[in-house]
């Protein structure tokens, strides 16, 4: 098999090229097929490819020239630096103007103090844009005035130095600089060892301290530019009534939200009535936050290099800064808000026999909790029906909805594993105060189900308009995952039939069927799930195995992910008639660095959140050691294993301290086995444990067996070991 080699290929660009147009060319370029990497120099308007060779050079770079110019019709890609300087009297006086600044960082070990000497920078008055990319070690920023640019330089050597002192800086001048006007300058910083960083956060074991060390060590950007923030500042939140004008006005229909108590980023709204033919009209409002974040403006950029909102208990990392996500874009109650509507009409079945796409504007007339509406439905809470009386008959409708869409989604397949997600509640210092599985009552499934089947509508519309669109994708599990699933499964006497390699949804939903109430099930469920791929972003349309659905996408939280609001552009972009073929071109390359960002910065945020909720359960138990809990083996391993407790902290009981017999872990049953005794631990087996230890730097609980549950007896295992013993000396 052969192996692809790669070359390097430098070309120049003629025409007015910003900076930020170059990171928009080295951030998309990567996409174009045969480019492996891509660096762009705005100072000298310089790419140097990696292109792999056996890839038509010239085709690549044919294609490459057509994205730059989808970006910028006035640029040209040329392969000569003198083609390039060979420019009409006016391109070149346009070169001796430039106001760019380039410097090279070297030795920039931590990215902590890299977001602060950007962020500083970025401040500076006389400095229209900036940014300091990491993994190059290079800032760029741009200045208002060429002339401005020794001071600057003295500026930001001040920052650096201010930031962290004692770095070995030097700033090397371009041999091409002759003018003042040409501020290409290399600064190289040397032997950053960053000590100061544990000041800057503050004393370990702190409880601020420990979570914004877990934001640091994830990257995360916690702080928004001050450039951002002005820019959101500069928001208009009175909307024009031209804007009110073109479109459809719902401000009369009854519309109302429903959220975790908490919630103030509140993106989607809900209506629904009875039509006279027995059908449901359901309409699904969410905030048009596309209005506000403009394609390519600074909040757009922010947004996509955050690309979700990060929630760490008591602390949320937004994507947008909260003049947004809080204020002008939030459906807050009473307030006239900018909003995407789908209407569905829905049979008895639970079809979408009819939908209509719109632009529009609502005002919400409530602003509901899950916990208010559940108590309405589920207990008939007598003083919360009077009080939103207007709309009891709403949530009753809504919820004779939501049940036929869930028995349509069970019918085709869908898969529901319905495993306990952690509640941390803190008290009024921080700390906390008790830990307890989340509850998913009918008001938080009723809401599920009407935003799984817009985004279902939503995605189906584009997939047949075959627009450029990101998807939210769940493939069918690896084949080699099955089998092994398969022979897990068989020894407790179930099997999975068909093809293993093109296993359905609804194969897997009947053995979950099928275990349901047995003592198994935990421990085959949990194995499923793990045998499961990640659900991701991307362009292409393969759709969502876990949700048996054809067609899918995430369109109703454009506040909190950047996929919802990418889609939300071109959806706005196609009911207007803008979707030329010119920008169709230009889309295809957005939606691909969307999705690839969108899905790695998801998965960034999901480590974030779980190593927040391990630190809060660390803490907690710290103050339960010696107590004993009841519990389930959630996970097997080579050197133990971890029981999980009904308040769904985690905790391990590691081999070493199994003392009474010699266990082997046996992979192919997910289990642990005794020599002597031929005493089976396995997931979903019931025990009693006591905490031992824990280790809160470390985020780590350890626990000891107390007792196993057997045939609905606990059995105490000392008195198991002392008998085992008698029998031996026998």
């Amino acid at each position: 098999m052969s192996t692809a080699t790669l070359t390097k290929k430098e070309l120049f660009v003629q025409g007015s090229l910003t900076t930020d147009v170059a990171e928009m060319i080295e951030m998309l370029a990567v996409n174009v097929p045969g480019v492996k990497s891509c660096n762009v120099n705005a100072v000298n308007k310089s790419l140097v490819l990696s292109i792999d060779t056996t890839k038509d050079e010239g085709a690549v770079i044919n294609e490459l020239s057509s994205l730059i110019k989808t970006m910028d019709s006035s640029l040209k890609l040329t392969t000569s630096r003198q083609e390039n300087k060979n420019n009409s009297k006016a391109q070149r006086k346009s070169a001796d103007g430039d106001k760019n600044v380039s410097i090279i960082l070297g030795g920039l070990n931590c990215a902590h103090c890299a977001e602060v000497i950007g962020q500083k920078v970025s401040d500076l008055d006389e400095v229209q844009t900036a940014n300091l990319n990491f993994v190059n070690k290079k800032l760029n920023f741009e200045l208002k005035n060429a002339s401005d640019r020794e001071v600057i330089i003295e500026r930001v050597i001040n920052i650096i130095d201010t930031t962290e002192p004692g770095l070995d800086i030097q700033v090397m001048e371009s041999k091409k600089v002759k003018k003042a006007q040409d501020n290409k300058v290399e600064m190289i910083l040397g032997g950053l060892n960053c000590a100061h960083c544990a000041e800057v956060i503050g004393q370990k074991g702190e409880r601020g301290v420990e979570i914004d060390s877990i934001i640091r060590a994830h990257g995360l950007p916690e702080e928004f530019p001050h450039k951002v923030l002005e820019e959101a500042d500069r928001v208009i939140v009175p909307i024009p009534e031209e804007e009110i004008k073109r479109r459809m006005d719902l401000r009369d229909l009854k519309t109302f939200t429903i959220d975790g108590e908490d919630a103030k980023d509140l993106d989607d709204a809900v209506s629904i009535e009875v039509l006279e033919n027995g059908n449901y009209k359901l309409g699904v409002h969410i905030a048009d936050v596309s209005h506000y974040v403009r394609e390519h403006s600074k909040l757009d950029k922010e947004a996509i290099k955050r690309a979700t909102s990060v929630y760490l208990v008591d602390k949320v990392i937004p994507m947008l800064p909260k003049q947004l996500s809080n204020g002008v874009c939030s459906l807050n109650p009473f307030e006239d808000k900018l909003t995407l509507s789908v209407f569905m009409e829905i049979n008895a079945d639970g079809k979408v026999i009819k939908y209509d796409i719109a632009e529009s504007i609502i005002n919400s007339k409530a602003r509901m909790t899950y916990t208010e509406v559940s108590d309405i439905l589920e207990k008939d809470d007598e003083k919360l029906k009077s009080t939103f009386s207007n709309l009891v008959e709403e949530f009753h409708n809504a919820e004779d909805l939501a049940r036929i869409l869930m028995k349509r989604r069970e019918r085709r397949g869908s898969i529901d594993f319905d495993f306990p997600e952690s509640k941390i509640i803190l008290n009024s210092e921080g700390k906390v105060a008790d830990i307890k599985s989340y509850e998913r009552r009918i008001s938080n499934r009723m809401i599920e189900e009407f935003m799984l089947v817009t985004n279902e509508t939503v995605a189906e519309h584009f997939f047949w308009l075959q627009t450029p669109f990101v998807y939210r994708i769940h493939e069918i599990p690896a084949a080699e995952k099955m089998e092994n699933l398969s022979k897990f499964i068989a020894t407790f006497g179930y099997s999975l039939k068909g093809d293993l390699e093109q296993i359905h949804p609804k194969e897997i939903q009947r053995v979950l069927k099928l275990i349901k109430g047995t003592p198994e099930e935990e421990s085959i469920s949990t194995i499923m799930l793990r045998s499961m791929r990640q659900a991701r972003y991307a362009p292409q349309c393969v759709g969502h195995f876990g949700l048996a659905a054809q067609y899918y996408c995430h369109f109703t939280s454009p506040i909190r992910r950047y996929p919802d609001l990418q889609i939300h552009r071109i959806i706005k972009e196609q009911l207007n008639g803008k979707l030329t073929e010119k920008r169709s071109a230009q889309l295809a390359n957005i939606v691909e660095y969307a999705s690839n960002q969108s899905s790695e910065q998801e998965r960034e945020a999901e480590l974030a959140e779980r190593d927040v909720h391990d630190y809060y359960k660390a803490v907690y138990m710290a103050d339960r050691i010696g107590q004993e809990f009841d519990g389930t083996i959630s996970s097997v391993t080579s050197f133990g294993m971890f029981v999980e407790l009904e308040n769904t902290v985690e905790g391990l009981i590691r081999m070493v301290d199994m003392t009474d017999d010699y266990y082997n872990y046996i992979e192919s049953s997910y289990s642990l086995v005794g020599e002597r005794t031929k005493r089976v631990f396995r997931i979903g087996d019931q025990v009693r444990i006591k905490v031992s230890k824990v280790n809160v730097d470390f985020r780590e609980i350890d626990f000891e067996l107390v007792s196993v549950k057997e045939d609905n007896r606990l059995v105490d295992t000392v008195n198991d070991k002392v008998e085992a013993d008698e029998k031996d000396g026998e």
